[in-house]
């Protein structure tokens, strides 16, 4: 059996590994536009590589998934966070679980997960192929033609399609996939960018840009809440939110909970990318602005925040309203929100009336920006593939033509950052491989 898996990355790589494992006898072409392998995988994770989540839960990791969830179950349940991590360590990578539940290895360099394989592929009959851009593939008869752009071409009985989305365009990750998917019958759904920071009309948030925040959490209007796909809340850790953030709020139709920080040109961070992944297929500009409001206090009432700082101003009376507000949040926010609001923050605190603190306290509970854009090219992965009702979930291979199979980021699935798109591309690589192996 001869298989050409198409795209070196995290999927493509845990699939040749897993056809080496189990079938060996297979002869593997491994296909690679690029002049080395996991060019993606090296920088995720800023250079560290993420490489699974700490969370062990499987139920729990698959309500990380904005797109895909029910369809990667078979494939999480086969290899779930705790094996990946066992795999890698067992291959000599020594990993570790950060207090936000990533993991990373101890290294702090995602080459050594990509050395990994390539490891492996150093004492295998694997043809590694770099440099290979694919420009068509064709099944004639039960034998698939690929044709690379530099003349050459290569038959084989099974194709692997693990090109990625058309983020991180740099790493290769162009989007050609989708038309080996079309051009083999597939349908492609509608693509967007995911995981990605919000630039706002606000021009405020460059004045106090790296200033970040644990834990907020931030509420998006969308456009047309009545054909949103995700109307619930979540936060960073997985659970449901105590009190509903979706429904009693006229318009709101997304939110999430976890870490941001404020950028020169808006806002980005956990929080921020999660929240982009929910809306990632809502059109917004500077025409048609998408709203967001960020609670900073997530976990108190507007009443709670409120007599905090009404009990601070019974305390401190002559210090300055800024200053008193320079006790709740960080003094160079407290500044913005004395402006936004028009309120004279050189004033004693003790003559400030209850309606300016008010004031404030609603603004801290929902900052009101303006997002009229996403930052070209800065997008982490793609929302939108390759439609999964056209693959068999439990074995990644393709209902419409027989012997091409999937996995990672060219199928519709899309996670949130934390490691999930990663433990995605290594789960429906390895039953991509295992399936193979077993035709």
């Amino acid at each position: 059996m001869r298989v050409g898996i198409v795209g070196g990355g995290a999927a493509g790589l845990m699939a040749a590994a897993t056809i080496l494992e189990t079938a060996p006898q297979a002869e593997l072409f491994l296909i690679e536009r690029n002049e080395g392998l996991g060019k993606k995988v090296i920088i995720s994770g800023g250079g560290r590589c993420n490489v699974t989540t700490g969370i062990q839960d499987v139920r729990t990791v698959l309500t990380k998934y904005p797109r895909g969830g029910k369809f990667l179950s078979k494939a999480m349940y086969h290899f779930p966070p705790g094996e990946v991590y066992a795999w890698f360590e067992s291959h000599g990578v020594p990993l570790k679980v950060e207090n936000d539940l990533r993991v990373f290895p101890e290294s702090n360099n995602g080459r050594d997960i990509v050395g990994v394989f390539e490891n492996v592929f150093a004492t295998s009959n694997v043809h590694v192929l770099l440099n290979h851009a694919v420009e068509t593939i064709q099944k004639v008869g039960d034998v698939f033609e690929l044709q690379f752009r530099n003349g050459d071409k290569l038959e084989v009985d099974v194709v692997v399609l693990t090109t990625g989305g058309q983020a991180y365009r740099q790493t290769g990750s162009v989007g050609d996939g989708y038309a080996f998917a079309s051009s083999l019958g597939h349908t492609i759904t509608k693509l967007a960018p995911s995981l990605n920071a919000f630039y706002t009309r606000e021009l405020w948030t460059a004045v106090i840009s790296g200033l970040s925040f644990q834990k907020a959490e931030i509420r998006a209007r969308a456009h047309n809440p009545s054909k949103s796909p995700l109307l619930r809340g979540e936060t960073s850790d997985g659970r449901t939110p105590s009190r509903s953030t979706t429904g009693e709020r006229a318009g709101v139709g997304y939110s999430f909970t976890g870490p941001f920080i404020f950028t020169h040109k808006g806002v980005s961070g956990p929080a921020v990318f999660a929240l982009s992944a929910q809306v990632a297929f809502e059109e917004y500009d500077p025409k048609t602005p998408l709203s967001i409001e960020i609670d900073l206090f997530p976990d108190e009432s507007t009443e709670e925040v409120a007599q905090r700082i009404e009990k601070l101003i019974s305390t401190v009376g002559k210090k300055s309203f800024l200053n008193v507000v320079a006790m709740v949040v960080p003094k160079s926010l407290a500044e913005i929100v004395l402006f936004e609001l028009n309120i004279n923050g050189s004033l004693h605190s003790a003559e400030i009336g209850k309606k300016d603190v008010l004031r404030c306290v609603a603004w801290f509970k929902g900052i009101p920006l303006t997002v009229v854009g996403r930052g070209s090219g800065d997008e982490f992965v793609t929302a939108g593939g390759v439609e999964l009702s056209e693959v068999d979930p439990k074995t990644m291979e393709s209902t419409i033509c027989p012997g091409l199979y999937f996995g990672g980021e060219v199928l519709d699935i899309d996670g949130y950052t934390g490691g999930f798109n990663l433990q995605a591309s290594w789960a429906t690589g390895r039953l991509a491989g295992e399936s193979i192996a077993a035709r």
